[in-house]
């Protein structure tokens, strides 16, 4: 065969492939505990899985315990974007510079990732939080704890 093909296997007729499991492709679903797949019926769509839930093998979602304070990093900068922050960053392993200071603007943060702008010359840059030391800002924060309720504090 050409390349790195792989020859299709061959299953006499009238036997049954006992090597491998049986697949299921998207739009398929299980049947009680036969392993035919069947089709799913038109229009019908999965239903969503909150992140961090368990699903058990019968495909029931078992409903996570909701946390009772999300006090990470993101979120308390997504609290305070626009506001000009000063980030202190190591870059472990780097000859040419092994710590570096960058200022601007707070334009996002997300879990791994934070992007401030220069407001002078206009370049964004997207840092990562690996990376990140801490963070300064000249003016008070806007925090709420637990995130996302009312009563804001401000530090």
């Amino acid at each position: 065969m050409p390349g790195n093909a792989v020859a299709p296997m061959s299953i006499p007729p009238g036997k049954k492939n006992t090597s491998m499991m049986p697949m299921i492709m998207p739009g398929m679903m299980m049947h009680g505990a036969t392993t035919t797949p069947t089709p799913m019926p038109s229009g019908a769509t999965p239903l969503p899985v909150q992140t961090g839930s368990a699903v058990t093998p019968t495909g029931t979602t078992l409903p996570s315990v909701p946390a009772t304070e999300e006090s990470y990093v993101e979120n308390i900068l997504r609290m305070n974007l626009g506001k000009v922050a000063t980030l202190y960053m190591t870059y472990e392993n780097n000859s040419e510079w092994n710590a570096k200071i960058f200022k601007g603007v707070l334009e996002a943060a997300g879990r791994d990732h934070i992007i401030i702008s220069d407001p002078k010359t206009g370049r964004r840059y997207l840092l990562l939080t690996l990376n990140l030391d801490y963070i300064t800002f000249d003016e008070p924060l806007n925090y709420t704890l637990p995130f996302g309720t009312t009563g804001a504090a401000r530090f």
